[in-house]
């Protein structure tokens, strides 16, 4: 078969995983040499975010041939491997050290990747734990002194023999011996790469754990920890280091229109404005997240002056790490954001939150991130902006 682009082939590719069945020839080898990024955001993304068990292996099949085309690996020996660490048994042993995969969003890191910490740090109180990832993640862990980091950076928007080489170097940069805990993390390629010998790799494959319960994430990390590890009570957390000046206005709505990078989470304008203007008109203080600067930033300064000078009410913006943020959110009484991570920080927190989805693939996407935790949580599933709003209103009314 012939294909006219990039995308044409990542469709072909989608399209067999999903049907159990070979992509066509040429289609994959395409995708590589031409736009590799597609190969991710057409083909990999779907294929996780769809919770569907039956894609993993189609997965598995894929990738294991892509890695096999950018390094020296076998492809039919990464599979074999896959198999013997995707359903783990109760592990029986002992670490000296025990290592963490960051799965590299924010977001993922609290709801999944700090329970897989806080399990480590009960399963093994003698054992130095590291959380393996990029430093701007391990800040949002940095004030627990159980807890030490061994960086790893990944390049999201990095070329595909980047991105692999990025996982493979890892293994040279864990202690000898380590045990490895994996939350399905995109530094092994979800699972994939060979970091440690496979008896020392506890994976989770968490887009098929689970199957059809109408369980979050953190709860299959939960579920997962204790059996595997035998800890029954691990939960989510966050240890950042608060700044000197954290602010904690009583009443205080934090607010963040981040959307990791992926603008389908965002509800057309003008919902932004009269988002901002709904929370000005409870009179109550409210801090607003920049994010990164950008894009981002572009528009929350937009949607305020906007919907300042209607509500003669002051809207504080905060600019600086995520992590810092988090300590706001920790002592907020409300946050409001898209689906992206300030909803997991405030699920850590027990802090009521109201979750706008938008862009989600399917439902059981919106099962697995919604934010849980302890506090009143509210969902919102975003259509038009008035109906969005409309919705938003109604939740500000339950858990405002």
């Amino acid at each position: 078969m012939t294909f006219r682009n990039p995308l044409q082939a990542a469709a072909t590719i989608l399209a067999a995983c999903q049907n159990s069945s070979r992509w066509e020839p040429g289609a994959l080898e395409l995708l590589i040499q031409e736009n590799p990024a597609a190969l991710f955001s057409h083909v990999i993304e779907p294929l996780s975010d769809a919770f569907e068990p039956a894609y993993c292996d189609a997965y598995a099949d894929l990738f294991s041939e892509v890695i096999a085309g950018v390094t020296e690996l076998d492809a039919a020996e990464l599979r074999q491997r896959y198999e013997a660490i995707r359903r783990p048994a109760l592990f029986a042993g002992e670490a000296e050290h025990v290592c963490v995969l960051s799965r590299i969003t924010l977001g993922a890191d609290l709801a999944v990747t700090s329970v897989f910490l806080d399990a480590a740090k009960r399963r093994f109180p003698r054992a130095r734990i590291y959380f393996v990832g990029p430093s701007k993640n391990y800040e949002m862990f940095d004030a627990d002194p159980q807890v030490e980091h061994i960086a790893a950076p990944y390049a999201r928007h990095g070329g595909l023999p980047e991105r692999i080489a990025a996982g493979v170097a890892i293994g040279g940069l864990l202690p000898p011996g380590a045990l490895l805990l994996d939350p399905d993390s995109r530094l092994s390629q979800l699972g994939l790469l060979p970091i440690v010998p496979a008896e020392r790799h506890l994976f989770l494959e968490g887009r098929s754990f689970g199957g059809d319960s109408a369980d979050s994430m953190t709860a299959l990390a939960k579920r997962w920890a204790a059996d595997v590890l035998g800890v029954p009570d691990a939960t989510s957390f966050a240890a950042a280091k608060a700044p000197a000046a954290a602010i904690g206005a009583p009443g205080l709505i934090t607010v963040s229109l981040g959307t990791g990078e992926n603008l389908t989470k965002r509800v057309a304008d003008p919902f932004e404005t009269e988002l901002m203007r709904c929370l000005a008109g409870t009179g109550r203080p409210i801090l607003a997240d920049l994010g990164a600067g950008g894009e981002e930033e572009t528009r929350v300064r937009k949607a305020i002056a906007a919907a300042a000078p209607s509500s003669r009410h002051r809207i504080d913006v905060y600019k600086g790490s995520f992590a810092s943020f988090v300590s706001s959110i920790a002592t907020s009484a409300l946050y409001v954001g898209y689906d992206s991570s300030g909803q997991h920080a405030a699920a850590v927190f027990g802090i009521p939150r109201i979750t706008v989805f938008a862009g989600y693939p399917n439902e059981r996407f919106i099962t697995r991130w919604r934010p849980d935790g302890k506090g009143p949580s509210q969902t919102v599933l975003a259509t038009t902006p008035a109906e969005t709003l409309t919705a938003l209103r109604a939740a500000l009314a339950v858990v405002g």
